[in-house]
């Protein structure tokens, strides 16, 4: 997204349908399958739980990617932040932030898309593996939304899926203070400040806190900034869902002199996947995609790559990486996001690549 700062809420919830409050809780994890080519294979295949993940297994960065969602829209026109898959019921969700105009239950007025920014308010979409949108809910108070993680491990239908999101936003800035847990509620506002929203704060004091997990290896990924170093942490998912933060692992950030954009996170094994770019004006532009691969054993940067995915996109913003497990004999793919299309129009379009 092109306003993302690194450095560091407000108040309650309301239905979109009528007052009434509503949400559920548990943990967050990942999924995808969708309706273009290869993907059409991946989405045959509705057996269940994922393949389980070997640490030492990684994907291969420099591979020229399969389009798995092409050009699709979200419920509103701005860009999708983030997104991660429920493989269990086949959902996308997506987050993105509310553009201006909207006035939600509870609020005295529309506000302007700048305001939302700095206060934190997102759309978190509901999307089939194809990219058709099915549903909706508002957080306010969260963040920029720069990672998500889903858990419907212990869900039945839409009820119980869990989300794991960057959560307690620094007014000045719009940057997470905080990671925040709860349940997915369709057609309701949630605020982070809700008794409904779990709250963690692995690293008092940090900001820019962002989140993934890995569901087969039960590990957390934590991405913060403290005292103006930008770091990863690495976590045990059930110990720290006790509120009990012992990190296995904390290593750098890797290529901060660059200057490009932090833009998600992944985790798989053993291994942190990091996103990085900014869009473009126009097609025959070029702009820089960096995807980096991090072993967590030694904080080494195993492979760095800028890959050329999704070139023929105008816009072509990298937003949000995540991983689709698959099932039974599926390899796992690293998924990314890109967006693409005019200002007040933007589309997004997701593309895996493959394990080595």
């Amino acid at each position: 997204m092109s306003q993302r700062q690194e450095e560091e809420s407000a108040p309650a919830t309301h239905s979109l349908a009528s007052p009434s409050r509503r949400a559920v809780l548990g943990l967050g994890g990942a999924m995808l399958a969708a309706g273009f080519g290869a993907s059409r294979a991946l989405a045959a295949d509705r057996s269940g739980a994922p393949a389980p993940a070997a640490p030492g297994v990684r994907f291969n960065l420099a591979a020229s990617g399969t389009r798995l969602i092409h050009r699709r829209a979200l419920h509103h026109a701005t860009v999708m932040q983030s997104f991660a898959f429920d493989e269990t019921h086949r959902h996308i969700y997506a987050l993105q932030v509310i553009p201006s105009g909207v006035q939600l239950p509870g609020e005295s007025r529309a506000y302007r898309q700048s305001e939302r920014h700095y206060a934190g308010d997102l759309c978190l979409n509901r999307l089939s593996m194809s990219g058709e949108s099915l549903g909706r809910m508002y957080l306010k108070g969260f963040s920029h939304g720069t990672a998500m993680a889903v858990d419907s491990s212990q869900s039945s239908g839409t009820s119980g899926v869990t989300l794991w999101v960057e959560s307690d936003a620094n007014p000045a800035s719009g940057n997470a203070r905080a990671i925040g847990r709860f349940p997915y509620a369709e057609n309701t506002v949630l605020h982070s400040t809700d008794r409904r929203v779990t709250v963690y704060r692995p690293q008092p004091g940090s900001t820019a806190n962002s989140v993934a997990l890995d569901l087969t290896n039960r590990r957390l990924l934590l991405r913060y900034v403290l005292s103006g170093r930008r770091r990863f942490a690495l976590y045990d998912l059930d110990t720290f869902a006790t509120g009990r933060f012992l990190p296995q692992a904390d290593v750098a950030q890797p290529d901060l002199n660059l200057g490009l954009p932090f833009q998600g996170m992944a985790l798989h094994g053993d291994y942190v996947y990091q996103l990085m770019g900014s869009g473009r004006e126009s097609t025959g532009q070029d702009n820089t995609v960096l995807l980096h691969c991090i072993d967590t054993r030694t904080g080494r940067v195993v492979q760095k790559h800028r890959t050329r995915v999704g070139y023929e996109l105008t816009h072509r913003e990298p937003e949000g990486l995540a991983v689709l497990h698959g099932t039974g004999s599926q390899e796992p793919r690293l998924c990314m996001g890109l967006a693409s299309g005019p200002p007040g129009g933007r589309r997004f379009s997701v593309y895996g690549l493959p394990a080595l």
